[in-house]
């Protein structure tokens, strides 16, 4: 590992100008490429105090052992360099996209004397027009041969072609009329490129000409009473139709604009791209990337667009680029389009309207590509088993922990504090083995002391389970010469061990076996929950050292030592062990910080799913729930008839007799229960001041 200070260019002897710069390892390999408006303030925060940087841009100062930079004229000119150098040298870390799989483009060779159309796949050649790409070479086909019939162009390959030329017969097409047949000279070379010309300018959503000059040729056939040709005509423009079908209309000013949409995480990215001419989509495509780099949204926005035009020229980029968010240097990046396309190219956020609308399709088509690839890195054997190799080198684990459970805690803003429990086997997840709880040893917001009570009540279940099926082992002596177990080692036959008094501020909680608050899950013949008590290899929480610590500290009072523990923290995806004062960072590409972050991803997910729910039935709970034998019929009746909760504790016994089916006895029960409460303070409409009256049978 370089020291940064060991490279560091002087004071003043980096220019204040735009420019690009390269950080190179020791090998001379360049590793980093990046641009700025202004080179020495941009290189000079790479060598601040290293724990001031991103966990990222750490790894790549340390990595490199020299900086150095070009200065270039202009902030477009920079963009260009820093492009052409990340093509150049495909540094290790610079975000680079990927294509999640290899689209199809629908291809009309221009630059051969009887132009092709053809599908075609990779790189793209200089000469030949591109259209899409699709999702499916079924579907481009399917269009390509419904458009045939009206710009019978070539699709024959270079053999046939030359084949049909040699014996003077075309091919089936030719005679069936879906193709000009210019190797046999039905038409000319100049007739044939026309009609290559005219199928481009159709796909590129310049449609309506073709169909009012169909439309027009069709009538006049028939007024001059050429009804077979009429007929030809307009099955031509019903064929175009059901081409132009093909491609739903989606913005209705005939729009030519590429969207672009981001679904990120800590780790990966996934990138969509919807191109749309003439109001049509006309291609579909996706990407992902690791984020090697620290680089938020507008910076992976920057990186697609130069990929995405790096090599196109003319109306390969559109009149309008939308985007999540924009570039740090929008007005750079919107000329450096302007210049390839050679006219004025838009780049703005969507506000309101169908463009906005169909940003949205365009963002789920974005979470739906990360959520996939995510699922098909997760499902492979291979990599979930260096996954857990990467996890227990990293910890110093004996072996692979098979079976790991994760906690996190979720409240808000201390209400209803709630805890999850996932478990994954095997580097999968076993939701049916998912608990979740509630908090009880007190009240209020305090994470740690949530996390100790948490894993107390959950190992202390394991070790009554122990008990009960008599799994006790001996456990070995704690010095030689001792004739006991260690100290607060379980004693066979005595229950588990005894529960020592937390030190330090947090208090232990009260380790109930069974709350009725926990999710029970799947349930044994005698009641008990099915592998509720099966013990992991390790154990993680998402959290810091402290969680950590109080998680270690739970399983050293019930004198359990031998279920590693770990912790995973959000913000910079560190992993604290409980010992030691600095965490693990694991390496970007590690597939066990992958597996380790959609653990506690899936936690997380888990537990405030759990927490909305009970908030959720709080806010609707009612005090009329705590009146014994009052059903919702009786009690939809109290309301309908007061017309309030309000109402209804103002009222008399005699008044709530009155209600059809409501007695005396019942009548007093609820009298009681709404006396016993505190009416809830009145609502306020924010924007008038208004108080909103009780109207319903909701929380009073």
């Amino acid at each position: 590992m370089a020291d940064p200070s060991s490279y560091r260019p002087r004071p003043g002897q980096i220019p204040d100008s735009p420019g690009v710069y390269k950080f190179r390892d020791e090998h001379r390999r360049v590793i980093y490429v990046g641009k700025a408006k202004n080179l020495r303030q941009r290189v000079a925060n790479y060598f601040q105090d290293l724990a001031n940087l991103h966990p990222r841009t750490r790894t790549m100062v340390t990595t490199a052992a020299s900086v150095e930079w070009t200065v270039v004229s202009t902030e477009v000119e920079a963009l260009q360099l820093e492009y052409s150098w990340i093509k150049e040298f495909d540094p290790r870390f610079n975000v680079k996209y990927r294509d999640d799989k290899s689209y199809p483009y629908l291809a009309v060779t221009l630059n051969e004397e009887f132009p092709r159309v053809q599908v075609m796949r990779g790189a793209k050649k200089k000469g030949v027009r591109y259209f899409g790409p699709y999702g499916h070479a079924w579907a481009i086909r399917e269009t390509v041969d419904l458009m045939l019939r009206v710009f019978p162009v070539r699709t024959c390959s270079a053999g046939v072609f030359k084949n049909a030329a040699r014996t003077g017969r075309p091919c089936l097409l030719g005679y069936i009329g879906k193709c000009s047949a210019p190797c046999v000279g039905r038409v000319t070379p100049e007739e044939h490129q026309e009609l290559a010309e005219d199928f481009c300018d159709f796909m590129a959503g310049r449609t309506g000409t073709y169909i009012r000059r169909l439309e027009k040729d069709m009538t006049q056939a028939a007024e001059e009473m050429e009804y077979e040709r009429a007929a030809r005509l307009r099955d031509d423009a019903e064929a175009l139709k059901r081409a132009m079908e093909k491609s739903a209309v989606v913005l209705a000013d005939a729009t030519d604009a590429d969207l672009i949409a981001v679904a990120e995480d800590e780790l990966e990215a996934a990138l969509q791209i919807f191109h749309v001419r003439g109001g049509r989509v006309r291609g579909q495509r996706g990407w992902v990337t690791d984020k090697v780099e620290a680089v938020d949204t507008s910076g992976l926005v920057e990186h697609a667009l130069q990929q995405l035009y790096g090599e196109e020229r003319g109306d390969a980029v559109p009149k309008e680029v939308l985007v999540p968010a924009l570039p740090e240097d929008a007005e750079a990046v919107s000329q450096w389009l302007a210049e390839r396309r050679g006219s004025q190219v838009s780049l703005r956020i969507p506000q309101r309207g169908d463009k906005k609308d169909l940003m949205v399709t365009v963002q789920r088509n974005a979470q739906q590509a990360l959520g996939l690839h995510k699922t098909k890195r997760a499902s492979d054997l291979t990599t979930r088993s260096r996954a857990l190799e990467e996890i227990a080198e990293a910890l110093g684990l004996d072996t692979a922990p098979l079976r790991i459970e994760c906690y996190d805690i979720s409240h808000l803003q201390g209400d209803d504090v709630v805890a999850s429990m996932v478990v994954f086997e095997d580097g999968l997840a076993r939701k049916s083995e998912y608990r979740r709880f509630q908090i009880k040893g007190f009240e209020g917001q305090d994470d740690v002391r949530s996390m100790h009570e948490v894993i107390g009540r959950r190992f202390k279940r394991y070790l009554q389970d122990k008990e009960r099926t008599g799994e006790w082992e001996e456990t070995p002596e704690a010095a030689p010469g001792a004739t006991g177990p260690a100290p607060g080692a379980p004693v066979p036959g005595a229950g588990p061990a005894p529960v020592p008094a937390a030190t330090g501020p947090v208090p232990a909680p009260d380790l109930t076996a069974a709350s009725p608050d926990d999710e029970p899950g799947p349930r044994e013949d005698d009641g008990r929950p099915k592998r509720f008590a099966y013990p992991p290899q390790l154990v993680v929480v998402d959290g810091g050292q402290p969680q950590v610590a109080a998680a270690k500290r739970a399983l050293d009072e019930l004198g359990i030592d031998d279920i590693a523990v770990c912790g995973l923290a959000k913000r910079l995806e560190e992993v604290w062990l409980p010992d030691d004062d600095d965490p693990i960072v694991l390496p970007r590409s590690s597939e066990g910080l992958y597996l380790l972050q959609r653990i506690r991803d899936e936690a997380h997910r888990f537990a405030i799913t759990y927490q909305r729910a009970k908030r959720a039935k709080r806010i609707r709970s009612s005090p009329l729930d705590d009146v014994a034998g009052l059903g919702e019929t009786r009690k939809q009746a109290l309301i309908k008839h007061f017309g309030s909760v309000k109402k209804l504790r103002q009222a008399t016994i005699d008044d709530i007799c009155e209600v059809p089916g409501i007695g005396r006895r019942t009548a007093e029960s609820v009298a009681a229960a709404l006396a016993s409460t505190t009416p809830a303070a009145p609502a306020v409409n924010t924007a008038t001041g208004e108080i909103i009256e009780e109207d319903d049978g909701g929380s009073s």
